[in-house]
């Protein structure tokens, strides 16, 4: 991702009822090439575990493939759970990426939340409360071009060691915020955020505002962040009804989470949630789904977004949905 306005494809390999893990994991890497083919400036890549919500258990890893499979998109993380990880390991594997792809290559990275993925993963739950911090500094130190970085804090401690391979420049790296605590580590830092497809462009307005007031706070110039944000997007006459039909069945994997504390997740009225993102989302004929990205960018400042595509849920479906989606943003 750049700091340019672009649209990217953002793909959650999501699983419906009816598919394999293999054919989701297959369509995913199918829409990617048709990024590519049909002028898409990239895609990013959704991460979850142990949920058909997401079947793509390591977004890096994906990337890799894509990268290997194309020419010219950027393929970036959106978002790699950096709770789960330890950050020098996917600090290492993002320079690889980003030398043997020529620069193609995005870093995302999430807090995640309080869930299973914890206790499977051993790195407990203080790792998702309260060491995210700690975490994106040491991630940020090995990406800033240091010849040798070491750790002195609560959870990671080592002696310096060499960073190789090293990074010809400071990789940028985004950070997916849905919740103002995460926008304010992001701000501090002046780093970019990923703005959640789940919120509307009056709640992004209100975290970019925290966010700038917590960047200059911190020295850094909040106009130079290249923010990004998620949107549903589906192009036809009959949008709205396809998404309000097929879209509920992606979005029960949600209710897959199982919290590392023992307790019961919310679970959202899928109709009802199904219906505010077709209200906030690009869903429509081209003419409205162009309006309502225009609006979104005019509305919140942030012109780089990335499209949420496979509502529909068939391979032929969402592929259409791409291709008409290339054909209205032009």
């Amino acid at each position: 991702m750049t700091a340019e306005p672009q649209t990217h494809l953002f793909l959650l390999a999501g699983r419906v009822p009816g598919t394999s893990h293999a054919e989701t994991l297959a369509s995913a890497v199918s829409y990617a090439l048709a990024a590519e083919r049909l002028g898409f400036a990239g895609v990013a890549l959704a991460e979850h575990h142990f949920i058909s919500y997401g079947t793509c258990p390591s977004a890096i890893a994906l990337a890799a493939n894509l990268l290997g499979a194309t020419s010219r998109i950027r393929v970036g993380t959106a978002a790699c759970v950096l709770s789960t990880r330890h950050p020098v390991a996917l600090a290492e594997e993002a320079v690889l990426l980003d030398e043997v792809s020529g620069g193609r290559f995005a870093l995302g990275v999430a807090r995640g939340g309080p869930w299973v993925d914890l206790e499977v993963f051993g790195t407990g739950l203080d790792r998702f409360t309260t060491g995210f911090p700690e975490s994106l500094d040491l991630l940020l130190a090995w990406l800033s071009g240091a010849p040798r970085v070491g750790a002195d804090g609560p959870l990671f401690r080592f002696r310096p060691v060499a960073v190789v391979p090293r990074p010809r420049r400071p990789l940028p790296v985004w950070v997916a915020a849905t919740s103002p605590s995460t926008v304010e580590a992001a701000a501090a830092r002046g780093l970019p955020v990923l703005l959640g497809m789940h919120a509307s462009d009056a709640e992004h307005a209100d975290l970019l505002g925290r966010y700038r007031r917590v960047a200059a706070a911190h020295g850094h110039d909040p106009a130079l962040a290249p923010h990004a944000s998620a949107h549903l997007a589906q192009v036809g006459a009959d949008a709205a009804a396809l998404v309000r039909t097929r879209l509920p069945a992606l979005l029960a994997g949600t209710r897959e989470y199982v919290r590392v504390d023992g307790s019961p997740p919310a679970h959202r009225d899928l109709a009802a949630y199904t219906e505010h993102l077709i209200q906030i989302g690009a869903v429509g004929d081209a003419a409205e789904v162009r309006r309502r990205l225009a609006a979104s960018a005019a509305a919140t400042g942030v012109h780089h977004q990335l499209l949420m595509v496979e509502a529909a849920g068939t391979r032929p479906e969402v592929t259409a949905n791409i291709e008409a989606l290339a054909a209205a943003l032009g």
